[in-house]
This record gives structure tokens, sequence and C-alpha cells, in this order.
């Protein structure tokens, strides 16, 4: 148990100063990375608190796929952040209420440890007896939540064929492949013998 408090310490205590050096890195570049560094704690915490599947997203999607394609659009990308960050004073004041309010409700949350300790522990665990908790995730979604999971990847599809047809243009002097014609094409229309006379160039 104390090396579990150990643990949950570190990685939160990590977890924030990443999340604070995202907005407060200067460099574009330095802010990914530590948004990455970032997910990459909270996803420890998952695995501390017996959600592994949940970490497990994370790293995948979060850091394999969102994090990295800040990184190359960062990279790639010829923004002007300074001209960017020339406009950012004005919104301070909303910024400073919503973080206010965010602390406030963390500040509820956390005194549930301190004057009620037995309320953390009211509630039944989620994962049953016995199975991990991808299993347990597993056997909901593909037993009592099949059909939604298979509407959610049909409208998936759905999107993902839409978004191409609409982004998808014809034009007419283009030269497209054609692939019978390229298979009934013979040797004397692929291959064509030019002789060139000595000294003088194709």
């Amino acid at each position: 148990m104390l090396l579990t408090e150990i643990a949950f310490d570190f990685f939160s205590a990590i977890m924030i100063a990443s999340a604070f050096m995202v907005i407060a890195a200067r460099n574009p570049v330095h802010s990914v990375l530590f948004l990455i560094l970032t997910f990459f704690n909270a996803a420890a915490l998952f695995v501390l608190l017996g959600a592994e599947f949940l970490a497990m997203i994370l790293l995948i999607v979060y850091v394999g796929a969102v994090a990295v394609l800040f990184l190359f659009v960062v990279m790639m990308l010829d923004v002007d952040f300074a001209e960017l960050k020339r406009g950012a004073l004005q919104y301070l004041p909303f910024g400073t209420l919503v973080g206010i309010v965010l602390i406030c409700e963390l500040i509820l949350v956390g005194s549930v440890w301190f004057f009620a300790p037995g309320a953390s522990h009211a509630l039944a665990h989620a994962t049953p007896a016995g199975l991990t908790n991808t299993e347990a995730l597993g056997r909901i979604l593909y037993t009592n939540y099949v059909y939604y999971f298979q509407t959610a990847g049909l409208i998936l599809l759905v999107a993902m064929i839409g978004a191409i047809v609409l982004t998808l243009r014809h034009k007419p002097d283009a030269r497209r492949q054609s692939i019978p014609v390229q298979n009934a094409r013979s040797r004397k229309d692929a291959v064509t013998l030019v002789e060139i006379e000595p000294g003088k160039g194709a």
C-alpha cells in the first residue's frame, strides 16, 4: 500500500508539472513533448487504479496518433506563434475564471478523502471478481452492447466514405490507370525500337 501511494504521488507530480509546461513552454515542439509525457503519466495512474485498458487506449490513441500528429503538424507548418500569442491576454480573465472554478471542484472532490474517508469505498467495484478490466469491458461491449458497437462502426464507415466522396475531384484531362487495358497490351504496343545513328542523340 505504501509503495502504491508513493507511485501515485510520483506520477501525479510529474503529470501536473508536465501539464503546466505544456502551456508554459515557448517552443511549441517542447509543448507537444510535454503533452506526451503527461499522457504517459496519466496512463501510469490508470494502471495503478486497475484500468489497464484505458491506459493502453491512452497510449495507443493519444500518444501514438494524436500527439505524434500534433508534433508533425507543428514541425511542418510555418506558423508564426509569436503573432498568435499577442492576442492571448484578452482571454486571460475568462481563462482565470474557468481555472478558479476547476480548482474549486478539485478541492471539493479531494475533501472527500479527508472529511469522509469511507465514502470513497461506498460504491461497488466496477470490475467483477476474477476478471481483468479489459476482459470485463470486452464481455459487456460484445454481449449487451454489441448492436450499439456495430452501429457506431457503421456510422464511422459511412462518415469515412462520405469524406472521400466529398473531397474527390474528377479532372477530365487527368491520365488514369486502366488495369484491363494494361493487361491486354502486347509487346508490339508496349515496346518501341529506335535506331540511333552514330554521333547523334535520340
